[in-house]
């Protein structure tokens, strides 16, 4: 099925989102795994496992399309050195994402391509749990300290 070039685009775009954070996430639970705190290392590993099947679903979206996914570009990627900087900077990449899902998921319904619109909508709802736990990290951290969070992610 022939899709709306601008649709294309913009998934490309979001397939371009969501390979950065793969890898943004991926160093980022490797820190933590290096650092030694295993709860924090699975916990941000499978969110990037997450985002690899958000990319998964956008290439495959793409490709019903007639597109060409896209998948040598990457935006910048931003590396916390410690862990209240990586979950400041994985918010920051999520809240993004759901802003751009939301746009999307408008170009989807404007252009009457509801099947797509559904993709993203679910992907959409996987972003505002990523937004939510991430929420709830840094809320523990404040309440406990960082010195007393991190003894709990051992």
């Amino acid at each position: 099925m022939k899709g709306d070039k601008k649709l294309i685009d913009v998934l490309n775009s979001l397939l371009a989102d969501e390979l950065t954070a793969i890898s943004q996430y991926m160093v980022h639970s490797e820190m933590c795994d290096n650092w030694g705190y295993d709860k924090l290392h699975k916990a941000i590993e499978k969110r990037a496992v997450d985002e690899m099947k958000h990319a998964e679903k956008l290439i495959g979206r793409i490709l019903f399309l007639e597109g060409l996914p896209i998948v040598s570009d990457l935006k910048k990627m931003h590396i916390g050195a410690e862990i209240p900087k990586m979950f400041a900077n994985d918010h920051e990449s999520e809240s993004g994402a759901v802003k751009s899902y939301n746009a999307a998921i408008k170009l989807a319904g404007d252009v009457k391509d509801f099947a797509t619109r559904e993709v993203l909508e679910a992907i959409l709802k996987d972003e505002d749990g990523h937004i939510d736990g991430i929420e709830m990290t840094l809320d523990q951290i404040r309440q406990m300290s960082l010195p007393v969070f991190l003894t709990t992610q051992v």
